[in-house]
């Protein structure tokens, strides 16, 4: 198979005949260089990788919720004052934290798989709104306990919709300020 014609420059009939001529002597030019025929491998990778190649960033759902996460994280920090409510949404379950992010430490948890909420809410096919309500009560019922009234809210990189939505919305009714 050749690649190269015989001279990059001609298109006439007697060029035609010139690049039999070469053929048949087993050679192609090359921006003036004579070169085999059947070209060798990096002469035909240099040839086909002239072209430019476009491709998109694969990224996965998870790889951009990471993403948008980190570039939340940035902005909301947790202190003994105002610590951090952070989200977690799994295609199953739905936990939220209290976190001191000076210290490293988590204050109060809530999650669907908490025996006060699971045995409340029917959720077999994965966390709908009602169970979200749910964990925001118990999320702000065990702050309240422990003497937290005003939170930092952290969606986790998912859209303030849905279940993160009413989780927040719970929370609030139910004392929390964020």
């Amino acid at each position: 198979m050749m690649y190269l014609s015989a001279s990059p420059f001609a298109a006439s009939p007697s060029s035609a005949t010139a690049a039999a001529s070469l053929m048949e002597s087993g050679g192609a030019f090359l921006c003036g260089q004579r070169l085999p025929l059947p070209l060798p491998l990096p002469a035909r990778t240099w040839a086909l990788a002239r072209r430019p190649v476009i491709e998109a960033k694969a990224a996965t759902p998870r790889e951009n919720r990471t993403a948008r996460h980190q570039r939340v994280r940035k902005k909301v920090e947790g202190t003994p004052e105002r610590p951090r409510m952070s989200v977690f949404r799994s295609s199953k379950h739905l936990y939220v934290q209290v976190i001191d992010d000076t210290k490293m430490h988590t204050l109060a948890s809530a999650s669907t798989r908490q025996k006060p909420v699971s045995e409340e809410v029917d959720y077999t096919s994965g966390p709908t709104i009602e169970a979200a309500k749910k964990v925001g009560e118990a999320i702000a019922k065990s702050c309240m306990e422990k003497g937290i009234s005003k939170v930092a809210f952290d969606r986790g990189g998912y859209l303030y919709h849905g279940r993160i939505e009413a989780l927040a919305n719970a929370a609030r009714e139910c004392g929390l300020q964020f």
